[in-house]
């Protein structure tokens, strides 16, 4: 199959996940494939086949040879908080997480990498919680450890460029 008929299918998917959502109040478990083919096309990086461990893609360019994990959450109502990202697999060889926020038509707004340290140490400071043993994490904590990557109506952003902590007290 090639890249036209993926995107093609991945378009139909983003559509058919919201009118599904819309009709029923419920998701569709596909945000995770919709943000693999997102940040592998939006940041030029090498998807892997669903054997590999830990990983979902392999850098290329400024993350040449990095194993990256690739997180998506569909974001329906901001004002609602408390949304979560899926499980972080700490035991796994990976370097860093990229987190794709979509919006509730599935369209990719924004994409956050935080390295492994900073998750690690992120879920460190969690406690003893259940959270912490499964590698859980809210989607604000996140945003907080992470820099911004790639957004929409801009592009690829630069870590230098913008600081997610420059109003933090």
């Amino acid at each position: 199959m090639n890249l036209y008929a993926v995107d093609k299918l991945i378009s139909q998917a983003r559509h058919l996940a919201a009118d599904y959502r819309r009709a029923t109040g419920k998701s569709l478990p596909i945000s995770g494939e919709i943000a693999i083919h997102d940040a592998c096309n939006l940041l030029g990086l090498e998807a892997c086949d669903t054997s590999s461990a830990g990983y979902d893609a392999i850098g290329r360019g400024e993350r040449e040879g990095r194993h990256i994990q690739i997180k998506g959450r569909a974001i329906f109502n901001e004002a609602r908080g408390g949304q979560r990202i899926g499980q972080l697999k700490r035991d796994q060889p990976w370097d860093s997480v990229l987190l794709v926020l979509m919006n509730a038509d599935f369209e990719t707004e924004e994409i956050y990498e935080a390295q492994r340290d900073a998750i690690i140490d992120a879920l460190e400071d969690a406690g003893s919680s259940s959270r912490k043993k499964r590698g859980a994490m809210s989607v604000s904590r996140f945003k907080r450890i992470a820099d911004l990557v790639w957004c929409l109506g801009e592009g690829e952003t630069r870590a230098e460029i913008w600081d997610n902590q420059a109003n933090m007290p």
